[in-house]
């Protein structure tokens, strides 16, 4: 039985898709790649993102390159997700569930929290975890110490996510999930996973 979720936020509260290809295009000029459409970014991505850069290059990154591409990136994405938006259905998802929720995602903490607090929303949430060190990794260590924060056992948390990094994280720690597809994944990337996949985020609180 569900008694608390964990929400991530990047592609899953907050539809932010094209914010991440927008600031992912404006950082590749340089290379000269094509520019990407939401769907050709699905394509490539993983965790940690450096991978899905290399996919995108076609080679390793050289040293020091992953650090100027998060550091630019970022920097774009933090202005085009000015114009971005919570999913459709984010607002009535977390004032329907009944139990208790927080928030952890992969986005910069000193970022995470005034956005949240900016949508009206942090009232839902029992703890908002955003990372405090390095950005593009994996989310499975953000996660263990996240549930350990909030003191609730695993096997009574659905963590709902939009990325197969979110399903490894679950996985983790002992604790079901749900993926939505309105995110950062292929479809069949997340069915991959084994776990239930959902189109709205109203569906992922059936499997509760």
């Amino acid at each position: 039985m569900t008694k608390h979720i964990v929400w991530d936020w990047n592609g899953t509260l907050f539809h932010d898709i094209d914010a991440v290809v927008g600031a992912t295009n404006e950082v590749f000029k340089s290379y000269e790649l094509a520019p990407m459409t939401a769907d050709g970014f699905r394509a490539v991505y993983t965790r940690p993102i450096w991978v899905a850069y290399e996919r995108m290059l076609g080679r390793p990154l050289a040293e020091g390159e992953w650090e100027l591409l998060d550091t630019g990136f970022h920097d774009h994405y933090f202005r085009l997700a000015g114009a971005c938006a919570l999913a459709a259905d984010a607002e009535h998802a977390l004032s329907t569930w009944s139990g208790t929720q927080s928030l952890c995602s992969m986005a910069p903490h000193s970022h995470l929290v005034p956005k949240v607090d900016a949508f009206g929303i942090t009232r839902h949430f029992t703890r908002v975890d955003g990372l405090l060190g390095t950005t593009g990794g994996e989310k499975a260590v953000h996660m263990a110490a996240h549930i350990e924060s909030i003191a609730v056992s695993p096997r009574e948390v659905l963590v709902i996510g939009d990325s197969v990094d979110d399903a490894v994280a679950a996985s983790h720690v002992g604790a079901r999930a749900v993926l939505y597809t309105g995110g950062m994944s292929t479809r069949a990337e997340l069915e991959s996973t084994g776990f239930p996949v959902v189109d709205t985020l109203a569906e992922a609180l059936d499997h509760a």
